[in-house]
């Protein structure tokens, strides 16, 4: 940053910057550590019979664990990607109304955890169900290693419950599948020639078929020798629409491109096959109790209607500190068990 010129190109000066945000939140809180748990070696040989300042110290141990807890969760996230902003995109499975509105929770409970960390979560895409929920939807959720904390959701989401929609009020099993992807800077390696991509624009609509905006300002971006496709209907001018599509596709073919290394690096190792994603990684039991369960790791509550409402750290902490190969063996051997 103190090199001549170094402001001359904003842009580029603007990611330093970030990159050293993102580093002092690393170091800074380690360093405070460092110095407190030397303040208190110091101070504890002066304790003695000090009852007033053991209780001190007792007191800051415990807080100083927190902060420990805090950084050794932020090692897990060293990925090249954690620090990006995330795209998470939601999709009703099979069961109609049932799974449409399964879907619209989930994207509730989403956009509420973004609120409670203090992310901005705004919705790119949402293709409402015929009668109820939503069928799929885009979030882009903006934050701190918005990717790195999100990834861990990434899979089939169950929920179990006494169906509003089944006037018998007999028990129903819904799906529906969260994708997660770094949103990746326009200068990534990713190569897209225009003559292989078709777009479509189309008016947006919203639930019941009403029109949101008065002209054809949705904008749908399909990679034709990928059949990957991205769409945004957020915004009412088109251009800025095809921009976050072109993101959005940008953000899927990184991610597809990743992919295709590691199970290239994985053939080449000889490696185990293993669990593919769409495996089912979390239950959500409403009846005839109340259990979510996070199959990876083991991690669960009673809570329901707190992990509903976007209370969901506990699961994404258990994921980060599981190791992969733990979280694949805790999923073989559920096997078709129940919550």
């Amino acid at each position: 940053m103190s090199a001549e010129g170094f402001w001359d190109n904003q842009d580029k000066a603007n990611k330093v910057m970030q990159e050293l945000k993102g580093l002092k939140t690393i170091v800074e809180p380690f360093q405070e550590c460092v110095k407190s748990v030397n303040d208190a070696k110091e101070f504890l040989g002066l304790g003695g019979e000090d009852e007033d300042l053991n209780k001190q110290l007792a007191e800051e141990a415990v807080l100083l664990d927190n902060k420990i807890k805090v950084i050794e969760l932020q090692a897990h996230l060293s990925g090249p990607f954690d620090g990006a902003n995330a795209l998470l995109s939601i999709n009703a499975g099979a069961g109609g109304t049932e799974s449409c509105d399964w879907a619209a929770m989930l994207m509730r409970m989403y956009t509420r955890h973004a609120d409670l960390k203090g992310y901005k979560c705004e919705a790119i895409d949402v293709l409402y169900g015929d009668e109820a929920g939503i069928k799929n939807a885009t979030l882009r959720i903006e934050g701190d290693k918005a990717y790195g904390y999100l990834k861990s959701e990434k899979g089939v989401h169950r929920l179990v419950r006494i169906s509003p929609f089944d006037a018998n009020k007999r028990r129903h099993t819904s799906f529906a599948s969260v994708e997660v992807i770094p949103e990746v800077e326009d200068d990534t390696d990713v190569e897209i020639n225009p003559s292989e991509l078709r777009i479509d624009v189309y008016r947006a609509s919203g639930p019941g078929g009403q029109g949101v905006n008065t002209t054809d300002s949705a904008v749908r971006i399909t990679h034709l020798p990928t059949g990957i496709v991205a769409q945004s209907q957020k915004e009412r001018s088109q251009l800025q629409n095809k921009a976050f599509a072109m993101k959005v596709l940008r953000a899927r073919l990184a991610a597809l491109k990743a992919r295709q290394q590691e199970e290239a690096m994985n053939k080449e190792a000889g490696d185990k096959q293993k669990i593919e994603w769409g495996s089912q990684i979390r239950s959500y039991v409403l009846y005839p109790y109340q259990m979510v369960k996070d199959h990876r790791t083991g991690v669960e509550t009673s809570a329901t209607t707190k992990v509903l409402d976007g209370e969901i750290d506990a699961f994404i902490e258990g994921f980060l500190k599981t190791k992969p190969e733990d979280r694949d063996k805790r999923l073989r051997a559920r096997g078709n068990d129940d919550v």
